[in-house]
């Protein structure tokens, strides 16, 4: 047995709580020459609080590409309160590269081109200078270290954690990112696999690129059934009576907002961004029904103080990015995982696709170039090709409007591993079990988790926030 998997935890309490304890093990930096740099990985634990009940470890990873901006180690918080708490050890972990365990920096860069949902043409040049200095900071701050960011070799840190903790086998639950590093790890490791659910599913045989591009169709999908709900209900909104006029009514909201002598276009990309992301709320959209309107005639009269304030909550990118001197570089690292297009006319030419048709939640980010297209290294290993050959059964969960992971990844995972499919229907939500507190979707995993039922194989359940109660027009 390797020295990495020998190891044994030394747990101490976490400040403030005799629930939680903390350790940190060893790993390879890499797995190909396990005998060379080692990196740290940190770890929570909560012990079930049933021993007689108890059915082993189960981990979690959310957050990324990577897991940054996840919760790491505290994970196991979100799970103190629910039955999983009763029969699992929960075990919290920083993926390499974020947190408390071994970092992988990047040193800032302040893009010098202003956000802007809809650029033209001649601002694509500097769009993608903007990258390529980007990647040249991951690679000036990551060093030897950048190459051996990837999924495999999380799923490879997380068959150390089970051998160290002395377990045959882990329980799992993936979120986004998270479910990714799931299907790899039972694809890697499928003796080591008992029940997993995989939330927020990205597709199976989709590049990360491929990932990002249909994110403008999962958002757009949520606006047009926006757009249908609104136009039923005309005389309460005044934003025409069917889709098509709707989406009209706020593209005279955008030109409107454009022509404003001062902070029209920072003002419009707020615009397209919170018809994008409220869209996915079925629980806002009165709200932005109402919103549209205001802001159609705010912008209209030229009250460029109005179009500020009903605009002051929209957000734009992670403002840590251009913040402090290094940053956690994990995202671009992991997206180099796949090959990404060399010619630059390849991502202008989608912007302008995207420009056009998935205008609204910043389609066109998803579109633009991308540290991938000046990536400083090359992947040491090819992707997993992801395969269920060896471990149960588990679930998916996927709402059907989920605006960053589309839906249609989720049945094709499900399709591809044989995996119950459980649909949470009329929804945008995102992490949806436990972190989103749907209780029809806690309910329905808590059963498999805890006492292994599982859903039929294609089931589905209501979204956690219903459409607002807004009559519909008569007739």
């Amino acid at each position: 047995m390797s020295w990495y998997n020998t190891q044994r935890p030394d747990w101490s309490p976490a400040p403030g709580t005799d629930q939680v304890e903390h350790a940190t093990i060893e790993v390879p930096r890499d797995y190909a020459a396990p005998e060379g740099e080692r990196i740290t990985l940190a770890l929570t634990r909560r012990r079930a609080t049933d021993p007689a009940r108890r059915r082993g470890i189960l981990l979690g990873v959310n957050g990324g590409p990577g897991g940054d901006w996840g919760r790491g180690r505290e994970l196991p918080d979100a799970y103190a309160v629910t039955p999983l708490a009763e029969v699992y050890d929960l075990i919290g972990f920083d993926p390499r590269g974020i947190g408390a365990s071994t970092n992988l920096h990047a040193e800032v860069t302040v893009p010098k081109v202003p956000f802007d949902s809809r650029p033209p043409d001649e601002a694509f040049e500097a769009i993608a200078e903007d990258m390529r200095l980007r990647e040249e900071a991951c690679a000036r701050a990551g060093g030897d270290l950048r190459p051996h960011i990837s999924t495999r070799n999380t799923a490879r840190d997380m068959d150390v954690i089970r051998a160290v903790l002395g377990e045959e086998k882990i329980n799992f639950v993936g979120y986004a990112y998270g479910a990714y590093v799931g299907a790899v790890y039972g694809s890697l490791f499928p003796a080591s696999l008992d029940r997993l659910v995989l939330d927020s599913c990205v597709g199976p045989h989709w590049t990360w690129r491929e990932q990002f591009l249909q994110q403008g169709d999962a958002v757009q999908r949520n606006v047009d059934l926006w757009a249908a709900w609104a136009g039923a209900r005309d005389g309460a909104f005044g934003l025409g009576d069917c889709a098509e006029r709707v989406l009209g009514s706020v593209e005279e909201a955008v030109a409107a907002l454009e022509r404003l002598p001062e902070d029209g276009v920072r003002l419009r990309t707020l615009f397209d961004g919170a018809v994008g992301n409220r869209a996915a709320d079925r629980g806002q959209w009165a709200t932005l029904a109402t919103l549209t309107d205001e802001v159609r005639r705010a912008a209209g009269a030229g009250d460029v103080g109005a179009c500020r304030e009903l605009l002051a909550e929209q957000g734009t990118w992670r403002p840590a990015d251009s913040e402090g001197d290094l940053r956690i570089g994990v995202l671009e690292a992991i997206t180099l995982e796949h090959a990404w297009p060399s010619d630059l006319e390849v991502f202008f030419q989608d912007m302008r696709e995207f420009r056009k048709r998935f205008p609204y939640g910043y389609g066109v980010l998803k579109a633009s170039p991308w540290v991938g297209a000046f990536r400083a290294f090359e992947a040491p290993e090819e992707p997993t090709v992801i395969a269920r050959d060896g471990y149960p059964v588990g679930l998916i969960v996927q709402a059907d409007g989920d605006p960053m992971d589309h839906y249609d990844g989720g049945v094709a995972m499900a399709e591809l591993l044989g995996h119950h499919l459980l649909t949470v229907e009329d929804s945008g939500e995102h992490e949806v079990y436990v972190l989103g507190g749907n209780p029809h979707v806690d309910e329905i995993v808590h059963a498999y988790l805890v006492d292994g039922v599982l859903p039929p194989p294609r089931s589905s359940c209501p979204g956690r926030t219903p459409r607002p109660d807004v009559p519909a027009d008569a007739g």
